[in-house]
């Protein structure tokens, strides 16, 4: 019998603990089966026999109905690499015979870097979620992308913003924002504004960066393929992003900084 597990509103993206996370999308044949995937990996998760390693897994809804986002917090890339030799087709198996049709691109693994937090103890829980990624020439090239947005944030400090965690692909090769937000007007109303102007104009004189998708294009044929609420919409000021509504956290190890 597992241990029982906790589950939350939003991960604690922060954690000391989680040395590697993996973000996966998973794509779904139509926004009709986002919640029952995001419902079929937790209750696996659930059910199962956790590893100590396995900290936390967070399911995100995205906006557009293409797929389900899965953010997961391990405390090593062994662990987890161990749990995927030995136990992964067992715990998949079952998700694809409730949900079929589901299509996985593949985790990215990242090291949680930096953030960026307004400090307002009466800020609210996380409605909306972005996750604009780039593309990087290495490590020196990484950091020096997410200090220079971290430091223009922390002079600006964006309405509704909560937070910009940056993550940084172990390889040098990828920097991922997990943009947390008060809702989605906070965030439509920094995307035409002068903040994103000038974060947009310090990407583009940074060297070795590159704008790439956060998740796969959605396949030619699926419902959300020609969605013009689809982020790569947004406009030339913001960098392309998918856009996400919180779902569940299943929470195997409690944070340090929750206990």
């Amino acid at each position: 019998m597992p241990p029982t597990a906790d589950f939350s509103d939003f991960p604690d993206v922060r954690r000391p603990d989680a040395a590697t996370v993996l973000v996966s999308p998973w794509l779904v044949p139509a926004a009709r089966f986002q919640q029952p995937a995001a419902d079929a990996v937790l209750d696996a998760w659930e059910h199962q026999p956790r590893p100590d390693a396995m900290l936390a897994l967070a399911t995100f809804l995205s906006t557009d109905g293409s797929h389900v986002l899965n953010y997961a917090q391990w405390t090593d890339d062994e662990a987890h690499r161990e749990w995927v030799r030995t136990r992964r087709p067992a715990a998949i198996d079952p998700i694809d015979e409730a949900v079929p049709g589901i299509r996985r691109p593949g985790p990215t693994r990242y090291r949680h870097y930096r953030s960026h937090v307004p400090e307002d103890p009466a800020a609210p829980r996380p409605a909306f979620v972005t996750t604009p990624a780039f593309a990087t020439t290495g490590p020196d090239t990484q950091r020096a992308l997410a200090d220079t947005l971290i430091d223009l944030l922390d002079r600006a400090r964006v309405p509704g913003l909560l937070g910009a965690h940056f993550h940084l692909a172990p390889d040098g090769s990828r920097v991922l924002n997990f943009g947390a937000w008060a809702d989605a007007s906070a965030f439509r109303s920094f995307r035409t504004g002068e903040t994103a102007e000038r974060l947009a104009a310090a990407i583009a004189d940074l060297p070795g960066v590159t704008v790439v998708p956060a998740v796969p294009t959605v396949p030619v044929g699926h419902p959300a393929a020609n969605d013009p609420a689809r982020p790569a919409a947004d406009g030339p000021a913001v960098p392309p992003a998918a856009c996400y509504r919180p779902y569940r956290t299943l929470v195997n190890v409690r944070s340090p900084q929750a206990r």
